[in-house]
């Protein structure tokens, strides 16, 4: 089974003085469901890199939660991880898939505009994926309407807000929904999942 390496979002702990890195026990779960096995990576970069590094992943799987720091987030040490494992997974050739918060720092390393958005805190919320209807849930309050080379749109809302990139010539994938979070998890989630890693 091919294991794909995961961040994880920082909690700030004011009464212990702590900065914890955390993922979602939904996450595993998800994760196995597709075949795979979850390497979760700390927030600390030259660590995080050494385990990535080291270890024979499948790709990187960038989750949600925490806004990025230039749109107002609180974990700027995340950023610089995040954007450190973006440029070891692009040199090693390897698959990356960005989920909400994941697929907006994909498109600011491409310059792509984010602007805050309304209506796009819900359960479900119909958009259209490859021209089809598909219900989706949202958790975000940032977003683009547009993109630009060399990433590609694949689902959008009816407002117009990007819901799905594509990288144009990298395995490099984003969405704006949050798998993890279906229970049962969608056939279509699982099979995005092992296509992107090659799962057997």
């Amino acid at each position: 089974m091919k294991t794909v390496a995961i961040s994880q979002r920082v909690t700030v702990i004011p009464q212990y003085g702590e900065r914890r890195d955390c993922l979602d026990q939904a996450w595993p779960r998800f994760i196995a469901a597709c075949g795979l096995l979850p390497l979760a990576l700390p927030n600390v970069t030259e660590v995080a890199l050494a385990i990535f590094g080291g270890s024979d992943v499948a790709g990187l799987v960038l989750t949600g939660g925490n806004d990025i720091a230039v749109l107002g987030g609180d974990a700027p040490e995340r950023d610089a991880t995040e954007n450190a494992l973006l440029d070891a997974a692009e040199s090693r050739g390897l698959p990356v898939l960005g989920v909400c918060r994941g697929m907006q720092l994909i498109q600011q390393r491409c310059a792509v505009p984010l602007v805050r958005v309304a209506g796009h805190v819900a359960r479900r919320q119909l958009i259209r994926i490859n021209g089809e209807p598909v219900e989706v849930n949202s958790y975000h309050r940032f977003a683009a309407h547009e993109s630009r080379p060399p990433l590609e749109v694949w689902a959008v809302a009816a407002d117009g807000v990007v819901k799905a990139i594509r990288h144009s010539t990298r395995p490099t994938t984003g969405i704006m929904w949050h798998p993890e979070r279906n229970t049962p998890f969608a056939a279509a989630d699982v099979d995005l999942f092992r296509r992107v890693f090659k799962a057997a």
